[in-house]
């Protein structure tokens, strides 16, 4: 049969887009019986589509790229909801969309990714043009989608209580990993990302500068801390509305840093905190591990289901526990080595293949 996936996603450099990058190059490796239409609409994008896309082979794969901004994509697909996706893709038997709009069909059976609920948990947290067009397309979707894949046990409640839909319509596929990419690095690596950024002896924080995130609570259990020479790094671009005090000299905001520098940095560092309110899953969670960090993270949400036994869970908003847990790692090397070793079996589940090989399922029984 015929699959037409929406890849305009992949532009972005979020986690959305590493999602649907990593699931359609697994998808294409695992998957030789079936044909593959991957198409992306955009304005000012199209070279980075295009980019991707002509990194991708296989005989069984056709690519496409449309004029169609997110913007007009909304307006057709998520409010007047015309123009069925044939009209892009020509006869399929699979719809497989993403994150931002919902497209009406002629015959294809439709099946959707959905990554979290922050526009209806967090609506503030998010501009107010994101939110409504979220909470457009989830309507077609509870209406019309036959299935629909979600990231996380977590969010597949999320899914049922806040939206209705009917949980034997949702199948988690959990992100996967790079482990070429994602794994102890060797200490010559490590050092010269510490002389790159400045960087001794350090506790990492990481992600979208925004009030979700709490960076705000890593800031005061840093500043609590008996151990005055070490030093907090804070990792990621600006969102809106975190302001961080970075007048102490051992606070330092690399904001956004290239992706080749993560394993190391995950790598070097004595603890990654990742005390967020919310998340859809939490893929930092599993990259630290997989690097041999020790994780402090959430109790809340889908973090004690990225983390499983390699992480010490705490509640966000306790700053003492956050406090006592960083000590315990830092001040316990026997505990530390038990939950570094921990948090590696555990990223070890995550696999890119296996993602795709439920998503796979998924569309197979549609």
């Amino acid at each position: 049969m015929k699959i037409a996936i929406d890849i305009s996603q992949i532009v972005y450099g979020t986690g959305v887009s590493n999602y649907v990058k990593n699931l359609v190059i697994a998808l294409l490796a695992v998957d030789k019986k079936n044909d593959y239409l991957l198409f992306g609409g955009s304005l000012r994008d199209r070279e980075k589509l295009n980019c991707f896309l002509n990194q991708l082979r296989g005989g069984n794969l056709e690519k496409k790229t449309v004029f169609l901004s997110p913007r007009l994509a909304n307006l057709v697909w998520n409010k007047l909801h015309i123009m069925p996706i044939e009209t892009i893709t020509g006869p399929i038997a699979v719809y497989l969309s993403s994150d931002w709009t919902q497209a009406p069909t002629k015959q294809a059976k439709k099946l959707t990714v959905v990554y979290d609920l922050i526009p209806w948990l967090y609506p503030a947290t998010l501009h107010p043009t994101i939110v409504n067009t979220h909470k457009r397309r989830m309507r077609w979707v509870k209406k019309e989608v036959d299935k629909i894949i979600t990231i996380s046990q977590s969010a597949k409640k999320d899914l049922v209580k806040i939206i209705g839909i009917n949980e034997k319509k949702i199948t988690v596929a959990h992100p996967g990993l790079d482990h070429n990419r994602f794994r102890p690095q060797e200490k010559d690596k490590i050092n010269q990302i510490k002389r790159k950024y400045q960087l001794e002896n350090y506790i990492l924080a990481l992600g979208t500068r925004e009030p979700r995130k709490n960076f705000n609570q890593v800031i005061n259990a840093f500043n609590n801390l008996a151990d005055q020479n070490i030093q907090l790094v804070i990792v990621g671009k600006y969102g809106w509305g975190e302001k961080i005090d970075s007048i102490n000299p051992r606070i330092k905001i690399l904001g956004f840093i290239p992706d080749q520098d993560l394993p190391s940095l995950y790598s070097g560092a004595r603890v990654f905190t990742f005390p967020s309110w919310y998340e859809g899953f939490g893929m930092p969670i599993i990259e630290a591990q997989a690097c041999g960090c020790p994780v402090v993270t959430s109790n809340l949400s889908s973090m004690p289901e990225a983390a499983g036994k390699g992480a010490i869970l705490i509640n966000p908003k306790n700053n003492r526990q956050l406090v006592q847990a960083i000590e315990k790692i830092t001040n316990n090397h026997n505990f530390k080595k038990n939950l570094v070793n921990q948090g590696i079996k555990n990223a070890q589940k995550f696999s890119w293949s296996a993602t795709a090989e439920k998503v796979l399922s998924t569309i197979e029984s549609l």
